[in-house]
């Protein structure tokens, strides 16, 4: 370690009560061991940092904003790893507006790289309610996915270019603006979603999109995910790819955000079963070509009843109750949280038959669902009997919240999806992964960390188990 601190000055090493929030999981589902915590200032730091740790076989595990849901980010087993925090790393070196590209070091916080596009008339799309303190490096490490994904795409869909240390301490400089580059393989791809098992991604070159002159927001009382199907077909055959994103919403769910947050309010005077916040953008005129559109689902009785935002104010208390809903699952007690996706086609019969397995795990359960429905990525927070604590519920159940996941899982399946839709695999999903991937995919997975970082010191324990690298 005095190398290291040789390297970052000693008040860039943290250890202990010093270090307490590195080691905690945003849904208090896991405590990570007591590791050092190392912040480097810039790519020339990290690159020295990961060589002497590969000659010595230490373990470095990448910190972004701490966000992550499945113990990514942690060390669950051994406190002789480092954590290596890239929060000091958090400069935009360029903007180029005729590119439209801005560069950004991997520990810019979303909602810092939006404000930086702004100030040049542009918008970088990438957005969801951590975006206060998620980080860019994070969001590509396991290219998340967030509530634009319909117009925009994930993560990797707004990257040009990638910086990234590599195992062996060597530096990856690809954060060219190019569009067309044929030239190998794209090992930009291949770092993004890798959760920092194959290198430390340090920069990247983002793709900046112009402000629309026009945007509309609408709150939309449903029957079912069924009629949520209905009302997306509508829209995307009225509006096109102007549609930046319609969330799905639980009438169960937005009571425990109300509840939670006495400040919010449901703009309804009744409650409903299901709602759809919707969201579009574009050139003037979108917003009346969505209010006829949302008007004739009226007519053929896929929507009950709409609410439209008239202002910046009334727009930001629509978004306030889906981005209040990871909160409200948590001070509620949610035990298991799940992160799968389905075909979109497939998401009534996914909620309904989720529901169902939940219930047959254990009598009483309470599900909220919610998630992106124009990608077939919906989450299910499940909660203890009504007037059961948490912890009293799991102590009385040891094995439960693996039981419901194992439930969703299966469900998830059954249907053609995938077990892991934006959050990642981490260390929660590692055996998952093992029991559900086929043999073929996990055998490549394996051959790629081999290869890439054959002394397994690149976030060991996430993704693919560390021992089965070895072989």
């Amino acid at each position: 370690m005095n190398d290291i601190r040789a390297i970052v000055g000693e008040a860039a090493c943290k250890s202990g009560p010093d270090a307490a929030r590195y080691y905690e999981d945003p849904r208090g589902s896991f405590t990570g061991k007591d590791c050092v915590v190392v912040l480097p200032e810039t790519t020339e730091q990290v690159s020295q940092i990961v060589r002497l740790c590969n000659s010595a076989g230490i373990a470095i595990i990448p910190y972004g904003g701490g966000t992550g849901v499945v113990a990514g980010q942690l060390s669950l087993d051994s406190d002789a790893a480092i954590i290596l925090s890239l929060e000091r790393m958090n400069r935009v070196r360029s903007v180029s507006p005729d590119d439209f590209v801005m560069v950004a070091e991997a520990g810019c916080v979303l909602e810092n790289i939006h404000a930086e596009a702004e100030r040049h008339d542009l918008m970088f799309p990438l957005s969801m309610a951590s975006k206060g303190s998620c980080t860019i490096g994070g969001n590509l490490a396991t290219n998340a996915g967030g509530i634009q994904v319909l117009r925009h795409g994930n993560a990797r869909d707004l990257c040009v270019g990638i910086e990234a240390v590599l195992p062996s301490g060597d530096v990856l400089e690809e954060l060219s603006p190019l569009r067309k580059n044929n030239t190998g393989y794209d090992l930009r791809h291949l770092l993004i979603g890798s959760e920092g098992t194959l290198g430390i991604i340090t920069a990247a070159s983002l793709t900046l999109k112009p402000l629309d002159p026009e945007a509309v927001t609408a709150f939309c009382a449903i029957t079912s995910p069924a009629d949520a199907l209905r009302v997306l077909r509508a829209l995307r055959t009225a509006i096109g790819n102007r549609m930046n994103g319609m969330e799905l919403m639980s009438g169960f769910g937005v009571g425990l955000v109300c509840e939670h947050f006495p400040t919010l309010r449901n703009p309804f005077a009744g409650d409903h079963p299901w709602y759809l916040l919707i969201d579009a953008a574009g050139n003037p005129g979108v917003r009346d070509e969505t209010e006829a559109a949302l008007a004739e689902c009226i007519e053929k009785g896929f929507i009950i009843d709409v609410v439209m935002a008239e202002s910046e104010a009334q727009r930001s208390a629509l978004w306030s109750l889906r981005e209040h809903t990871p909160d409200a699952n948590r001070k509620t007690g949610a035990f298991c949280s799940s992160d799968t996706a389905v075909p979109i086609g497939q998401i009534d019969a996914f909620v309904s038959g989720t529901h169902a397995a939940i219930a047959g795990v254990h009598e009483g359960l309470r599900t909220n669902s919610y998630g992106h429905i124009g990608d077939g990525n919906i989450h299910h927070n499940v909660f203890p009997p009504k007037g059961i604590p948490k912890a009293d519920f799991l102590q009385a159940h040891p094995g439960i919240a693996n039981g419901v996941r194992g439930a969703i899982n299966e469900a998830t399946l059954a249907l053609g999806g995938s077990i892991s839709a934006e959050h990642g695999i981490g260390r929660l999903k590692r055996k998952d992964l093992q029991e559900h991937a086929s043999p073929s995919k996990m055998t490549v997975l394996r051959q790629i960390k081999q290869a890439i970082d054959p002394k397994n010191i690149m976030n060991p324990g996430a993704l693919i188990d560390q021992s089965a690298c070895a072989d």
